[in-house]
């Protein structure tokens, strides 16, 4: 019985010793474990630092898209200023008036002057061209006799009215023309100094070009008959 106890005691204390030994072996591997584990929040918490590290770059990289994509909008301004100073070519200047893009008629009064109102003749400029023109400066209109007595004048509006007008594609501007087609007897103007069927217009910074003298209602055939030593040249209007 005896031997029975003790063998059950020693098996008993054999059993509690590898118990025990068990737990220890359990805690060293828990302990073991956690050790193993311990850099992985380190690990996680770098990862993190490493994420947070390179978040600034993300919008760093976006901010500069957006530069280069400003630059690209400047770059579109840019080609709209293009883009205006094509519009200034079409429709904010317009080539001057010339012997090239228009054509002159000069028409002689309807009426004789009075002593109180000069004969009132016109000078028409009608634009020939497909685009508008601009009149701007003096034009100069230039009468010489026919029969070469000597009788000469000529005439521009630079004290009447030189201002730039804008004659649009087969427009028309008037300019009024004033003499004197009667002598100081006040005999027909056939006796006048300077009879002469046509004249000389001169467009501002542009060669001159002769055209005859048609009557009033815009017919060939008329005279210009200048009595005195000078005419007036008016502003020219649209019209």
């Amino acid at each position: 019985m005896r031997t029975r106890t003790r063998t059950r005691i020693a098996v008993a204390g054999a059993l509690a010793a590898l118990s025990a030994l068990a737990l220890t072996g359990c805690d060293s591997g828990d302990q073991a474990d956690a050790a193993a584990g311990a850099p992985a929040p380190a690990s996680a918490s770098a990862s993190s630092s490493g994420s947070t590290a390179g978040s600034p770059e993300a919008p760093s990289k976006a901010s500069s898209g957006g530069s280069s994509s400003g630059n690209a909008s400047s770059g579109g301004s840019s080609s709209g200023g293009s883009s205006s100073g094509g519009n200034s070519s079409g429709g904010g200047a317009t080539a001057a008036c010339t012997t090239q893009n228009t054509s002159a008629q000069f028409r002689q009064s309807a009426n004789h002057a009075s002593e109180s109102q000069a004969a009132t003749g016109s000078l028409r400029i009608t634009n020939s061209s497909g685009a508008a023109c601009t009149l701007v400066g003096p034009t100069v209109v230039t009468v010489t006799d026919d029969a070469k007595r000597g009788g000469s004048a000529s005439a521009d509006n630079s004290e009447e009215g030189s201002d730039a007008v804008d004659i649009p594609a087969g427009g028309t501007a008037t300019a009024d023309v004033m003499y004197t087609d009667v002598n100081t007897e006040g005999t027909a103007r056939l006796s006048c100094r300077t009879e002469s069927s046509s004249v000389k217009v001169a467009l501002p910074k542009d060669a001159g070009t002769t055209v005859n003298v048609m009557k009033a209602d815009g017919s060939p055939g008329g005279v210009f008959s200048l009595c005195a030593d000078s005419f007036k040249l008016g502003a020219f209007s649209v019209r």
